[in-house]
This record gives structure tokens, C-alpha cells and sequence, in this order.
């Protein structure tokens, strides 16, 4: 594994709270960049068979994980239920993550500000390699993402992009599933 790159072997995907109701009050241009992205890195995960964990806050309140997104989970199991701002505090979140055996955690998410920012927080405490995808995350407020990302980059937090992600998962064009994921960032951008 490459210090600094996401590695396909080392790393699990952790989608945060991207919940309809939560969704409802991000900015439109920030929602539709967050659900573009975190499906892109939903679909290259499933492809590449990286483990994928999901969270939902207070989901009696703020409803269940956005379908469109829900529909491309389905090797990640059942929602993590929670009401602690890190996913961390979630009832076998920490033993779930512990038993993948894989010291990057690639987040995408909302609340940037706070529960992406306090798990990444919590898991960089407990060891891991934490990567937040700033083009997949978003808050009410975009002046809030911002503090999120600059406090996180200062924190040592490897802050990326979508296709950077992708493109380190992949490495190489020869890879069996880079016409795929071309496909998918082609379409998308037209």
C-alpha cells in the first residue's frame, strides 16, 4: 500500500447520513454533486468488492438513507443506526470496521461539519488512514464544508476527489473494470 493513495486491498467505503430528510436542506448544487459522487464511489466499490459501511442518524426522525443511494448498498449490510455525531458511537460500528482488516476508510457524507468531521476525527484516533472525498460531502452551509475541510487537511486527514479515489483504486488503464468506471464518469459529466 502507497502512503498517502487510496489502495482497492486497504480500504472500506463509509457513506455518512445521507438521509432524505438531511438531504432536503444541502444546497442543490452541493446535493446533486454529493449523490453523483457517492454513487460513482458506491458502484466502483461494489465493482471492486470493497467493503462499504452506511450510517443513519436518528433514523426514526430524519428517515432512512436516500433510495437512489439505499439501491446501490447492497453489500453493505444494514444502516448502522445512531445517535452520537460519530459514527464511531454507533453500536458495533467500531467491531464492524475492526474486523474488514483494512487501515483506510474512504468518508463521504453529511454533515461535513460535523458528523464527517468528528468520525474522521475518531477514526484517525484509532489508527486509520482516514480519507474524506470533499466532492462527496456537503453541508446546510457551504462555508461549514469549508471549515470542515480545512480543519480535517490540518488534522492530517487526506482530503481528495471523486475521480481521484477511482482512479487510485484502479491504478492502471489495463485494469479489468476501467472502461466501466470511464463509462460512468463520461456519462455523468455529459
Amino acid at each position: 500500500m502507497t502512503t498517502g493513495l487510496a489502495d482497492a486491498a486497504g480500504s472500506s467505503l463509509l457513506l455518512v447520513d445521507t438521509q432524505t430528510r438531511l438531504l432536503a436542506v444541502i444546497p442543490d448544487a452541493d446535493r446533486d454533486r454529493l449523490m453523483l459522487n457517492a454513487s460513482r464511489l458506491l458502484q466502483t466499490a461494489s465493482l471492486l468488492k470493497i467493503p462499504q459501511l452506511v450510517t443513519e442518524q436518528y433514523p426514526q426522525g430524519l428517515g432512512p438513507t436516500d433510495p437512489a443511494l439505499a439501491e446501490l448498498l447492497a453489500s453493505a449490510g444494514q444502516p448502522f443506526e445512531k445517535t452520537s455525531f460519530s459514527c464511531c458511537g454507533a453500536t458495533g460500528f467500531d467491531q464492524q470496521l475492526q474486523a474488514l482488516r483494512r487501515p483506510q476508510v474512504i468518508v463521504m457524507g453529511i454533515e461535513a461539519h460535523v458528523c464527517v468531521l468528528q468520525t474522521c476525527f475518531d477514526l484517525l484516533d484509532r489508527g486509520h488512514q482516514v480519507f474524506v472525498v470533499e466532492d462527496a460531502i456537503a453541508a446546510r452551509d457551504p462555508f461549514s464544508t469549508a471549515n470542515a475541510v480545512a480543519r480535517m487537511r490540518q488534522a492530517g486527514i487526506i482530503v481528495t476527489s471523486t475521480e481521484s479515489v477511482l482512479f487510485e483504486w484502479l491504478r492502471d488503464a489495463k485494469h479489468d473494470v476501467f472502461r466501466t468506471v470511464m463509462g460512468w464518469l463520461k456519462e455523468s459529466s455529459e
